[in-house]
């Protein structure tokens, strides 16, 4: 009997570690950028990247699709390598944006790809709009990192998006209504 009731109790100890609850990560924003491009009237295609944002993960390396990710950037934090095409960008022509607004994307559900990739699709609230998108994204590295010593992930993403969706659409098409994503982001196991 008292065999049966040490098997019974390794077996639910067993079962309980293999059901593991995601992790949460912590972005490192110093690592971190979201950078987005459209085509200008033909002729180039121009640049621009968000900085100073946060975020976390709540990071499920057992069942991917059990995670989730939470992002805030607050609108102002825009780069555009120009100081006139930024106050640009921040007239009523488009964002007109107050040193509190934010640009906010939370997951609402993650459909894994392959064995390190995966669609996230999520809210995204921009310019007072929120739209659902789906991230195509990629798991680069998980691991412990070689300075700081302690686990850390990786991810790259991309989507695009259409400025219309967002009541962003002055000058299309001859500033496209398209704009193109791509993210970068490195995250470190919270405390």
């Amino acid at each position: 009997m008292k065999n049966l009731l040490l098997a019974a109790a390794l077996t639910g100890a067993a079962a309980t570690a293999a059901v593991a609850a995601p992790e949460k990560y912590v972005l490192d924003s110093s690592h971190s950028q979201v950078v987005f491009n459209y085509n200008h009237l033909g002729f180039s295609t121009t640049w621009g990247m968000f900085s100073g944002f946060e975020g976390e993960i709540m990071f499920d390396k057992e069942d991917p699709a059990a995670s989730s990710v939470s992002v805030s950037m607050p609108v102002m934090s825009m780069l555009t390598g120009w100081e006139a095409r930024f106050d640009h960008f921040m007239s009523n022509d488009f964002f007109a944006a107050t040193e509190d607004e934010m640009v906010t994307f939370t997951s609402t559900g993650i459909e894994v790809t392959g064995e390190n990739t995966a669609n996230i699709t999520g809210d995204l609230t921009l310019n007072g709009v929120t739209k659902s998108v789906v991230l195509d994204a990629k798991l680069n590295q998980s691991g412990d990192h070689p300075m700081a010593g302690k686990p850390w992930a990786g991810f790259n993403a991309t989507t695009s998006l259409l400025r219309s969706d967002y009541g962003l659409e002055k000058f299309a098409p001859y500033v496209s209504d398209e704009v193109q994503v791509q993210i970068s982001i490195e995250a470190m196991k919270a405390e």
